[in-house]
């Protein structure tokens, strides 16, 4: 039997498959096929392949992607089964691949005869971007061309369609403890990732489902409680167990960030907010230290903010065993979504504006140091959204004052990540969507955007990420316009900009010597002074232009001690540790 697998990536609030990540879907579907079928040939291919070999490179969406070594157009016309795993529910820039959506990946399938199916959120739709609605369109298409449309779990419904065809059913979902074999089995398939397996990130589940949602009902335009009616802890040892395989297969980078809250990790239910359960996630990540000793990225995603501003000394011991085990450069999501206590309650958000100052302070005080690799341990991130019913123009200069207290009183966020509501339908907000305010507000949402990204993001990025800083360990991963594009491999790592041409593939450190809004130019060390460009001697901290035409002039230097002659006293002991001659 052959089977092709192709990822189309995903992108959805509690789970992230988009490379340099490898998400659940491939992974669990790979699994259950193997579990149902040893003899079973699977290939895996992305939505790149597909692109590459249909379009040829115009298709190709990203400048540094190669096909898949595996015939692309063979390997479908043979293929028993064609497993499509797409959707996109929170929509945002990407720098080396591009999510697909039905629309396209519809053109590449609709000639081979293999059996269809389509998994993972897209049977929800895509969203384009934000402040969307979905595509009756997309969905009435996806009937068109798949087979079968799965709504439940699709490892679940491989298993039965290869074991019991007759009892498929597409609405099922799995347990915990059908999962197991799953994903160990599932696991190898990594070895066919484009990023394997030096760059390659793996996303891993901890939970299911939202405890907040249990308690009080889910937030007005959240996706996760449509689909998982209750919430479930994934056990230690299957976590730890999967983390292990994927350790010796060469695994060294591992998001757990499959989850709504990690600091309600096997918590305690109380209606709105969780009791969380330290002594859980302490025994968690222990054991995937013990598993992988040498791990080089291990973060987190989600956290909701009430639950620490609400249990402070419960969650300073989580965020500290997160710093124990984990890597630095971690960081939390917070969904904020918006100041405005109004917008709040008619939307059921998880947070207030109060609690989530109270929970970026808590972080702060445990997780501002910087760690070996140049990023503070563990910082938050805010996530805004705007659009929402109940806005109105006072709304946005609420969400603006919170955050501009943030930067005012000295704390650190690393990111803030502001999107336009999405419509899905099943969820609270789609039957509310005649309020959303995305289309009336749209000048007011420029404007905030652009407010935020000069008045917020970069003072912000300069105190998180400040010049002089060396960030070690930054993949260049994409080459336009003249600048190489590279970024740490983490949960939210910076975007690097290097103004020449590197190697890509290759990790580099980078002396951090400007910013932008929610970026940041570096310049790889050590610097060789004979031989680097004045376009980049001029980036230089405390260089200067005059200084820079000394330095072309009296080229080539016999000496270390020679260039650091031309510089200022209270730069030399920086440039002694980063320069070559």
């Amino acid at each position: 039997m052959i089977v092709a697998i192709v990822d189309g990536y995903t992108d959805e609030p509690a789970g992230l498959g988009v490379p340099p990540y490898l998400g659940i879907y491939p992974r669990y579907a790979y699994g259950a096929i193997k579990k149902a079928r040893k003899d079973a040939q699977i290939f895996y291919l992305t939505i790149d392949d597909l692109r590459f070999t249909f379009e040829g490179e115009q298709g190709i969406k990203t400048k540094n992607k190669t096909p898949n070594v595996f015939k692309v157009r063979e390997i479908l016309s043979k293929a028993d089964l064609i497993v499509y795993i797409g959707g996109l529910h929170t929509p945002g820039k990407y720098l080396s691949a591009v999510p697909s959506q039905v629309e396209e990946v519809a053109r590449f399938l609709k000639h081979f005869n293999g059996t269809k199916i389509l998994g993972g959120p897209a049977f929800m739709g895509s969203a384009h971007e934000g402040g969307t609605r979905i595509s009756s369109r997309e969905l009435m298409l996806a009937d068109q061309i798949f087979d079968h449309i799965v709504y439940g779990d699709l490892e679940a419904f491989l298993y039965d369609l290869l074991t019991t065809p007759k009892d498929a059913d597409p609405f099922r979902f799995r347990t915990y403890g059908e999962l197991r074999d799953y994903a160990l089995l599932g696991a190898e398939v990594v070895k066919q990732f484009p990023d394997y397996p030096e760059f390659v990130i793996v996303e891993i589940e901890t939970q299911r489902g939202c405890p907040k949602a249990m308690g009080i009902g889910g937030c007005s335009f959240c996706t996760e409680p449509v689909r998982y009616k209750r919430v479930e802890d994934r056990p230690i040892g299957d976590i730890v167990e999967e983390i292990k395989v994927l350790y010796d297969l060469g695994v060294r980078h591992f998001r757990v960030g499959r989850q709504s809250c990690i600091f309600s990790y096997m918590a305690e239910p109380n209606g709105r907010v969780p009791v969380p359960n330290p002594e859980a996630v302490e025994k968690l990540f222990k054991g995937i230290r013990e598993a992988a000793p040498n791990i080089k990225t291990l973060h987190v995603d989600n956290a909701n903010p009430a639950v620490i501003a609400n249990y402070p000394e419960e969650s300073i011991k989580i965020a500290k065993a997160l710093i124990k085990y984990g890597t630095p450069g971690n960081v939390v999501a917070f969904g904020l979504e918006t100041a405005d206590p109004k917008v709040a309650k008619r939307n059921n958000l998880n947070t207030t504006a109060e609690e989530t100052y109270e929970a970026v302070k808590i972080l702060n005080e445990i997780g501002a140091k910087r760690g070996y690799n140049g990023m503070p341990w563990l910082l938050p991130g805010i996530n805004i959204i705007f659009g929402l019913p109940g806005e109105t123009k006072k709304s946005y200069e609420i969400t603006f004052q919170f955050l501009k207290r943030l930067v005012d009183d000295g704390l650190m966020v690393r990111r803030i990540n502001i999107r336009q509501v999405v419509v899905f339908p099943g969820t609270p907000l789609w039957f509310m969507k005649d309020k959303v305010k995305t289309e009336k507000h749209k000048h007011l949402i420029k404007h905030y955007k652009y407010k935020i990204r000069h008045e917020i993001d970069l003072p912000m990025l300069k105190r998180v990420a400040p010049v002089g800083t060396i960030l070690r360990d930054v993949r260049a991963e994409v080459y336009e316009n003249g600048l190489t594009y590279g970024r740490q491999i983490g949960s939210y790592p910076l975007i690097v900009g290097i103004p020449k041409q590197i190697k890509l593939n290759k990790f580099y450190d980078v002396l951090i010597v400007d910013h932008g809004f929610r970026s940041i130019t570096g310049i790889p060390i050590p610097i060789n002074v004979n031989k680097e460009s004045s376009k980049v001697l001029s980036y230089l901290p405390g260089i200067g232009r005059k200084r820079v035409t000394k330095i072309l002039t009296k080229r080539p230097f016999k000496s270390k001690e020679e260039f650091l002659a031309l510089l200022d006293k209270d730069l030399k002991e920086m440039y002694r540790e980063i320069v070559v001659t």
